[in-house]
């Protein structure tokens, strides 16, 4: 049967969807009387949609987002500091073709990771290849791997992807070995590859967290060459809900981080 012999060709092809699709889409095109230049660019559409949405599902597998955040899921008008179109901007990933840096600053709650992992989540949209990484697990799998004589392996786990997300730095203090560690993962990403991370510090507090203040200098420095600074001003998205409910009566965390604070 000649339907047949073709979806056995489509399937030596490596078309396996204009396989599966084949006798729907002669169906529609006899129903819409198309030409054959329709049928088969409608044929082959199906097939790239379906390799699009697979190649999509590898690079999200990959990227190891702890969860499912978009943008357009973000609650602007509870943060109003916020600068909606610079964030619509970012969104173009226009900042990643230019290996340029994306810094989100503020206290706990006020949707910095949310904002992050949206624009991660855009950028694998537009096929190109995110990296997810807390920070305390990044220290931990880079000084791990530095003691076991693997450093140079892991570090290409980040400087592969286009772009490179570290979430949460400066709940804990760096000693001189992690600070270093950290410094040269960004040496190596400068101008090469963009970074977004998120901090609950203010700049001239990097210092203290790095453990040395010349570091910390040497680390900004390069981060902010390049760089768009988000500074969100505003309340606890989580405190919300619970003082709505009445469950939480004490001060709402609304101080901004200052990128200056001293």
């Amino acid at each position: 049967m000649e339907l047949e012999r073709a979806q056995q060709q489509l399937e030596n092809l490596g078309l396996e969807k204009a396989s599966l699709a084949l006798d729907s889409q002669l169906e529609q095109a006899l129903k819409n009387q198309s030409t054959y230049v329709e049928f088969l660019n409608s044929l082959l559409q199906s097939e790239a949609d379906e390799r699009r949405k697979r190649s999509e599902e590898t690079r999200l597998k990959l990227s190891r987002l702890p969860q499912k955040k978009l943008l357009s899921d973000f609650n602007f008008e509870f943060q109003p500091s916020l600068d909606e179109r610079q964030i619509k901007e970012l969104a173009t990933m226009a900042f990643v073709h230019r290996q340029e840096n994306v810094i989100f600053l503020g206290p706990p709650g006020v949707g910095k990771s949310h904002l992050a992992i949206g624009l991660a989540s855009e950028a694998i949209q537009q096929g190109m290849s995110v990296y997810f990484v807390s920070m305390s697990r990044l220290l931990a799998d880079l000084s791990k791997a530095a003691k076991e004589g693997r450093l140079e392996r892991r570090w290409k786990i980040y400087q592969r992807p286009k772009l490179l997300l570290i979430d949460e730095i400066g709940y804990s203090q760096l000693d001189r070995v992690s600070g270093n560690l950290f410094f040269q993962l960004i040496c190596s990403r400068y101008e090469k590859g963009s970074i977004v991370l998120t901090s609950n510090k203010g700049f001239t507090e990097w210092g203290e967290l790095m453990g040395d203040q010349a570091l910390a200098t040497a680390i900004l420095d390069r981060l902010l060459h390049h760089a768009h600074v988000v500074n969100i001003r505003g309340g606890s998205y989580r405190l919300r809900a619970r003082t709505k409910a009445g469950l939480y009566a004490g001060p709402n965390p609304l101080t901004d981080v200052d990128p200056n604070r001293t």
